[in-house]
C-alpha cells in the first residue's frame, strides 16, 4: 500500500481506516520538539517541528537524527484545529494515484482538503474548492480548505450537482477519494437546491427541477395553504438556462498537468461586455415546474421548507430582466471601466444562470468591493438600497457611484443624521447606515417622511457593506422593513469572535466567492505590506504600577501610555514622515491615549465625538495637504474609510484579540500602491506598505496581538518581530526621555476618571452602538473612588471660629464642599 499523508491533530491516536490496532510505544522525543507556542483558537505548533511532514513517499525536512528516534507509524507534525483533545489520524492507508505529481490535492476522510500552490493547475482547482470548501488556512505553498454544509449550500446555488463534485473532486486528489467523502457530499447536497423562490413580474413562485417535491410540498398543510391557486397538481413549466459558472468549474483537466478552459484568460473574456461573458442559452433537457404562493405568506413558506420536517432550504432568486413591474435605474458603468479577473469571477456567480441570487462576497480590503457592489447595481438596473457603517461611508459610497456609473446627483440620495435628502423620481439609489434603518425610536418629520419612502418601495438590490458587523438582531429589522429582491453581502473579514456569523448563510445567502489575499498581491492589485511587530518593554514605574491589583481597570491605559511605546510610535512616524515621505495612519482604541498621543505630538485625531464637518476636513487634509502626513485614529476608523494614500500604519492599542478589526485595519493601507514597478505587478519582495503594532511586554497585550494576527497569519501573512526599535533613535529628541518626563506621564495616567480609563466603545453612527444597547459593568471600587478623592487625602486647616445664623452655616458648607483648594495630594 502506497503511503498517504499523515497529519497529527492531537495526543491520541486513530486510525481511519481498516480494522483497530493496539497503538506501538511512542520513541522517545527530544526535549527541543516538545517546544509549544499558542496562537489564536488554541492552535499549537512546534517550532522546530514544523517541517517534519511525511508527504507521500518523501518526508521533508527530516535529519538522520530524527530518523532514529521515530517509528515507521510516528508523524512529527502536532495540529490542534480548534477546541478538539489532541488525537492521531493516521492517513496512510490513503492509496496514491500513479500520476499523483500531476494532481495538486491531498483529499483526508475527515472533509479536510490541502491544495499545493505550486501545482500547474492551481489556478483551476483553487477556483473549484473555493466553491466548494471553505477556507482555513492559506500560507505561501499549501492551502487547507475544510468541507461544510454550508460551504456545499454555496456550491449547489451556483449551479454544481453532488455527482459534478465528486467527479471534479476526485480528477483533482492525489489519493481515491474516501467514500466518508463521497457520502457527506451527497447527504449534504440532497435537498439544496431542489427548491427556489423566484420573483417574477412581481409575483413569487416556488420553483423546482423536480416535480415530485413540488407535489410533496403541496401536500403540506402550511405550504398548500399558501398557494395562489387551489389546483395542487398542475405546475407551470419554463425552460431553465445553463450555468456559466458551474460549466467553468467543471472543464478542469489535470490528467496530463495541463489546464483546462477555466483560466481567467478563457473563463471571462476582459475585452468582452458583461452581456457577452455571461451570455445564458436555453437548456432543451432541463424544465423547470413552479406553483405561485400567496405574497404575505413568504416568510411561512421559507421557515416551513427549513423545518427538521422538510428540510429542503429554498435559494432565493431574482429574475430582474423579466420584472416589468418596477421601474427601471438608468444606470451603466462608465466606457473606461474594466473589471479585474477576480471581480468578473464574482460577477458570474452571482449572474450565472441570467438571474441575481443573494449571497456574500468577500474580498480583501482595497480590492475593489466598492465596484462591484457598484457593478452589481448596475446589472440588475433597479432601485438599489446601500446600508454602509457609518456616515462618512455614506459620502465615500456616493463618491463612488459616481466615479463608476453615469448616475447624476438627483438618482443618489443620502439618508443620515445630517442628510435627509427626498427621492426624486420612480428608482434611485439610497444610501444609509444600518442604524438609521433600525432605529425604532421618536423621529423628525422629515426622517419620518424618508423612513415611509423607503419602507414603502420595493427595492430591486440590497447591498450591504462591511456585512461581518451585521448582528442578527439588527439584520432581521432591517430585512422587515425593507422589501428587496437580492441581497449582496461585501466584507473583507467574514469572521466574528462569536457564532453569529453562521447566520449570515440564512438571513442574506451563501457565500459566492473568496478572493486569495496572497494571490492578489502578487498581481500587483493590492498592495505588498511588511507585517511587523514592536516589542515595547515597560518601564520600571508604569510596570509597578501595572501589577498593582487596585489597578486592574487601569492596565489597558498604562500598557497603552508605555513610554518607550510613545518613543517608538514617535520614531516610526518621524522616519516614515520625513525620510519616506510616506503617509501614516495611528490607531488607538483608548480615546485618552489618542488624545495625548496626537496633542503631544500636534497631529489630528478623529474619533467618535468628532462631528462629520471635522472628519471630512481632517480626511481631505491628509490625502491631499503635503504637509499633512500623519492622522490619529479611533476605532470609527475600522471600516469604510476610504484612505488611498496611507502606506503606514501604526496600532498602538487595540480591541483585545479581535482577529477582524486586524485584518480591517490593515485594510486601510492594502489598496495598490503607484509607486510599483511597471511589469507584471512588480516584485513580490518589495514592500511598498507597512504595518506596525506597538505591544508593551510582559503583559496582557502581548497574549491579546497573538490572538488578533491568527487571521492574517492563515491568510499567508508573516510578522516580524523588531526587538530593538530605539537603538536607531539615538541622538533623536523623543519626548518622555527623561525620568521626570516619565513620572508626569504616569500621575497624569493615575490620575485619569474613570471614563478615560475604560476602553470606550466611542463609534458613532456605527452598528455598535445600536446592538450594544444598554448595558452595565461592574468594577472593582473603594470609597475613595466614590468620593472623588482618589489617591489624594484631606488636611485639616484650623481657622477662628465665627457666629453663624442656621441658614448661613448651611451655606458655608455648601461652598466649601465645592472649593478644591482643602484637598492636596500625598
Amino acid at each position: 500500500m502506497a503511503p498517504g499523508l499523515k497529519v497529527k491533530i492531537g495526543g491520541k491516536r486513530q486510525q481511519q481506516d481498516g480494522p483497530q490496532s493496539a497503538p506501538k510505544p511512542k520513541a522517545p522525543k527530544r526535549a527541543a520538539r516538545n517546544k509549544r507556542k499558542t496562537t489564536d483558537d488554541d492552535y499549537e505548533y512546534d517550532q522546530e517541528a514544523q517541517a517534519e511532514i511525511p508527504i507521500g513517499a518523501e518526508v521533508v525536512g527530516v535529519g538522520a537524527d530524527d530518523l532514529e528516534e521515530m517509528s515507521d507509524e510516528e508523524t512529527a507534525f502536532p495540529y490542534q484545529a480548534g477546541p478538539e483533545p489532541e488525537t492521531y489520524k493516521d492517513y496512510s492507508a490513503l492509496s496514491l494515484k500513479d500520476d499523483h505529481s500531476n494532481r495538486p490535492l491531498w483529499v483526508t476522510p475527515d472533509g479536510r482538503i490541502f491544495l499545493e500552490t505550486y501545482s500547474p493547475v492551481y489556478k483551476q482547482a483553487y477556483d473549484f474548492l473555493i466553491a466548494i470548501a471553505e477556507p482555513v488556512c492559506r500560507p505561501e505553498s499549501v492551502h487547507e480548505y475544510t468541507l461544510t454544509p454550508h460551504s456545499l449550500y454555496a456550491a449547489v446555488s451556483v449551479g454544481l450537482e453532488a455527482s459534478t463534485i465528486i467527479t471534479v473532486l476526485n480528477r483533482l486528489s492525489k489519493v481515491t477519494l474516501p467514500k466518508e467523502i463521497q457520502d457527506f457530499i451527497h447527504q449534504s447536497t440532497g435537498n439544496y437546491g431542489k427548491v427556489k423562490l423566484v420573483l417574477q413580474r412581481n409575483k413569487f413562485f416556488v420553483e423546482s427541477r423536480f416535480p415530485e417535491v413540488l407535489q410533496q410540498l403541496s401536500k403540506d398543510e402550511i405550504i398548500g395553504a399558501a398557494r395562489a391557486h387551489a389546483d395542487m397538481d398542475v405546475f407551470q413549466v419554463s425552460k431553465g438556462l445553463r450555468e456559466q459558472a458551474a460549466v467553468d468549474l467543471m472543464a478542469v483537466d489535470v490528467d496530463d498537468g495541463i489546464a483546462g478552459p477555466t483560466g481567467d484568460d478563457a473563463t471571462i473574456d476582459p475585452t468582452a461586455g458583461a452581456a457577452e461573458a455571461l451570455a445564458q442559452t436555453a437548456n432543451p433537457d432541463r424544465d423547470l415546474h413552479s406553483f405561485e404562493i400567496i405574497p404575505e405568506k413568504v416568510e411561512s413558506v421559507k421557515a416551513r421548507c427549513l423545518n427538521p420536517v422538510i428540510n429542503m432550504p429554498m435559494l432565493e432568486e431574482y429574475d430582474f430582466k423579466n420584472d416589468s413591474v418596477n421601474p427601471d435605474l438608468q444606470i451603466e458603468l462608465k466606457p473606461h471601466v474594466k473589471l479585474r479577473p477576480f471581480q468578473e469571477k464574482s460577477m458570474a456567480k452571482m449572474f450565472g444562470n441570467g438571474r441575481a441570487r443573494s449571497g456574500i462576497i468577500v474580498l480583501p480590503c482595497g480590492a475593489g468591493k466598492t465596484l462591484v457592489g457598484v457593478t452589481a447595481s448596475s446589472r440588475i438596473r433597479k432601485s438599489v438600497l446601500c446600508l454602509v457603517t457609518n456616515s462618512v461611508s455614506v459620502d465615500q459610497w456616493k463618491h463612488q457611484f459616481k466615479l463608476w456609473s453615469n448616475l447624476q446627483d438627483h438618482q443618489i440620495t443620502r439618508f443620515t443624521s445630517e442628510h435627509k435628502e427626498p427621492f426624486i423620481g420612480a428608482s434611485n439609489v439610497c444610501i444609509t447606515t444600518y442604524t438609521m434603518i433600525a432605529y425604532t425610536g421618536q423621529r423628525s418629520e422629515e426622517a419620518a417622511r424618508v423612513m415611509e419612502q423607503i419602507s414603502g418601495r420595493e427595492w430591486g438590490l440590497i447591498l450591504l457593506d462591511e456585512v461581518h458587523v451585521v448582528p442578527a438582531q439588527m439584520f432581521r429589522k432591517v430585512i422587515g422593513i425593507v422589501k428587496a429582491h437580492t441581497k449582496l453581502g461585501l466584507t473583507a473579514t467574514l469572521v466574528r469572535e462569536d457564532d453569529r456569523i453562521t447566520d449570515l448563510n440564512f438571513l442574506i445567502g451563501p457565500k459566492l466567492y473568496e478572493a486569495n489575499w496572497l494571490d492578489l498581491t502578487r498581481a500587483g492589485h493590492i498592495a505588498n505590506v511588511q507585517c511587523a511587530e514592536v516589542w515595547c518593554p515597560m518601564t520600571k514605574e508604569f510596570y509597578k504600577e501595572y501589577l498593582k491589583p487596585e489597578n486592574s481597570g487601569r492596565k489597558q491605559l498604562l500598557y497603552g501610555m508605555n513610554p518607550n511605546k510613545f518613543q517608538a510610535c514617535q520614531f516610526l512616524m518621524e522616519y516614515h514622515e520625513r525620510v519616506r515621505g510616506d503617509k501614516v495612519i495611528v490607531f488607538s482604541d483608548n480615546v485618552f491615549a489618542l488624545r495625548e498621543y496626537a496633542t503631544k505630538l500636534n497631529r489630528p485625531f478623529i474619533y467618535g465625538g468628532t462631528g462629520h464637518q471635522e472628519r471630512t476636513r481632517v480626511l481631505y487634509n491628509f490625502k491631499h495637504n503635503p504637509q499633512v502626513n500623519t492622522v490619529f485614529l479611533s476605532k470609527v476608523g475600522d471600516n469604510s474609510i476610504d484612505i488611498p494614500e496611507a502606506n503606514v500604519l501604526v496600532q498602538i492599542s487595540s480591541h483585545a484579540g479581535s482577529r477582524r478589526q486586524e485584518a480591517q485595519r490593515l485594510g486601510r493601507i492594502l489598496r495598490a500602491k503607484q509607486s510599483r514597478p511597471t511589469g507584471a505587478g512588480g516584485s513580490a519582495e518589495e514592500f511598498n506598505a507597512f504595518f506596525y503594532t506597538l505591544v508593551s511586554t510582559d503583559t496582557q497585550e502581548m497574549f491579546y496581538s497573538t490572538k488578533r494576527q491568527q487571521f492574517l497569519v492563515d491568510q499567508g501573512y508573516s510578522f516580524k518581530v523588531i526587538t530593538n526599535l530605539l537603538d536607531s533613535a539615538q541622538g533623536q529628541q523623543l519626548h518622555y526621555s527623561t525620568k521626570d518626563a516619565q513620572l508626569d506621564l504616569l500621575a497624569h495616567v493615575l490620575s485619569a476618571g474613570e471614563k478615560d480609563v475604560e476602553e470606550v466603545d466611542d463609534v458613532k453612527d456605527d452598528v455598535a452602538r445600536t446592538a450594544r444597547g444598554l448595558s452595565s459593568q461592574r468594577t472593582k471600587g473603594n470609597m475613595a473612588k466614590m468620593s472623588g478623592a482618589d489617591g489624594l487625602t484631606y488636611m485639616e486647616i484650623k481657622s477662628a471660629p465665627k457666629r453663624r445664623g442656621p441658614q448661613q452655616h448651611s451655606k458655608h458648607w455648601k461652598a466649601a464642599a465645592r472649593k478644591p483648594a482643602q484637598l492636596s495630594l500625598l
